[in-house]
């Protein structure tokens, strides 16, 4: 282990050297000036002698008993991290080592306060992850013990008991899957393939495809009217129709009867489109929109495990969003409805390069 270099501070013994040297010339003038004759040159050699010692003595014992006790609450201070002493001189000044040690202090708070909130969000998760897990398996295991305790012989509930354990395995797929997408993007695990696409047309197949479900919540799906011409984006297309529709759903789920849910693409900035996804539904408590992101962050346990979903949906959003290093944007008042936006990056028309 090399041994700590000091950047050494002679300001404390010059300081002091000066006030006693000062005081012991005057009092030498004043004992030459009532019992002896002044003598200048005996009291500028006596000075200077005197100066230099004091100041040798002082720095001496200011290094030996003072500066050794720096070093050794260095050491207890950078204990975590060695290598602020290896790499730099270590400075004697008090001015600077309390600096040092301050910003220390408050360094270590925020990262104590940090593992504190870092601790609570691990043992929520944990909780949510359990839970979540936990609804739908007791769920398969209580259909299955059904049937193997006798029932299994009625074709009609067995199809039926066969038919909703089926749903509770699609249900955990569906927490599992989401998991592991967003374990990926957070890890840049997984690869987004991006390519030039018309996302007017994404959202039409989406429109489609989600038609019959927006009905039978009486959702109305409308487009911007002025945005049928193709607009072209770049992205991972699939990804971004991942995002799409999880929005969409979301709000046919939270939508009021006879409710709508409207999208508009408008132009952010001269390369940026943002994509607005707005419903008349039921809206969201503004002290529930920091967190909406997180994953199974529920706003109400019980209203929204009535209309299902793996509580990650939102969450997939945000990280394929930020991994397209764009911005996701939500406003909503409850009682009133949602708007869920996000830019993307336009592109040429590819036939426009032909």
């Amino acid at each position: 282990m090399s041994t700590v270099k000091y950047k050494k501070s002679y300001t404390f013994a010059i300081k002091s050297t000066i006030v006693v040297t000062s005081f012991s010339v005057l009092l030498l003038l004043l004992l030459q000036y009532y019992f002896f004759e002044i003598n200048f040159l005996f009291t500028v050699t006596f000075a200077l002698l005197f100066f230099a010692f004091n100041f040798f003595i002082l720095q001496y014992r200011v290094e030996r008993f003072i500066y050794r006790r720096i070093q050794k609450i260095y050491k207890n201070v950078s204990i975590l991290d060695e290598t602020v002493l290896r790499n730099q001189p270590i400075t004697t000044n008090m001015k600077t080592l309390m600096y040092e040690v301050n910003k220390f202090a408050s360094e270590k708070k925020i990262e104590i306060e940090s593992l504190k909130v870092r601790e609570e969000y691990r043992r929520e998760f944990i909780g949510n992850v359990s839970h979540e897990l936990k609804t739908p398996l007791f769920t398969v295991q209580g259909y299955i013990s059904t049937l193997l305790e006798g029932n299994i012989k009625d074709k009609s509930i067995r199809k039926k008991y066969l038919q909703r354990a089926e749903s509770g395995v699609e249900r955990l797929i569906d927490i599992v899957s989401g998991l592991d997408m967003i374990t990926k993007l957070e890890a840049h695990e997984l690869q987004l393939e991006f390519s030039t696409f018309d996302i007017v047309a994404v959202f039409q197949n989406i429109f489609d495809m989600l038609e019959l479900k927006a009905d039978e919540h009486d959702i109305s799906l409308m487009f911007d009217k002025d945005h049928y011409r193709p607009i072209y984006v770049i992205g991972d297309k699939e990804k971004i129709s991942r995002v799409i529709i999880n929005l969409i759903e979301n709000s046919i789920k939270y939508g009021k009867k006879n409710g709508t849910t409207e999208v508009r693409l408008e132009h952010f900035t001269k390369n940026k489109l943002l994509v607005r996804i707005t419903d008349d539904g039921i809206g969201i408590d503004k002290k529930h929109l920091p967190r909406l992101f997180e994953r199974f962050y529920r706003t109400d346990s019980s209203r929204t495990r009535d209309v299902g979903g793996s509580g990650l949906g939102l969450s997939i959003v945000k990280h394929i969003i930020e991994a397209h290093n764009e911005h996701i944007y939500l406003e909503s008042s409850l009682g009133v409805g949602s708007e869920f936006s996000f830019t993307l990056q336009i592109e040429k028309n590819p036939a426009d390069n032909l």
